[in-house]
């Protein structure tokens, strides 16, 4: 299972018992959108393969807000 936890900065990653961070900026550069207008399910798609997405996507911005 796979969890993203959102902040101003980046987002912490929990895929698979592996914990890591996504910065902001690559984030931005592999979207080619502003950090807070990519959403949810565009992150879970940088860090899965496939993934099983539920749901409507949230942009970051609302996330966080």
């Amino acid at each position: 299972m796979t969890s993203l936890a959102f902040d101003e900065d980046g987002v912490d990653v929990e895929y698979e018992g592996i914990d890591f961070r996504l910065d902001k900026t690559l984030i931005e550069e592999a979207t080619g959108k502003p950090y807070p207008e990519v959403t949810d399910h565009e992150v879970f798609k940088l860090v899965e393969p496939d993934p099983t997405l539920g749901g409507e996507p949230r942009q970051i911005k609302d996330i966080i807000g």
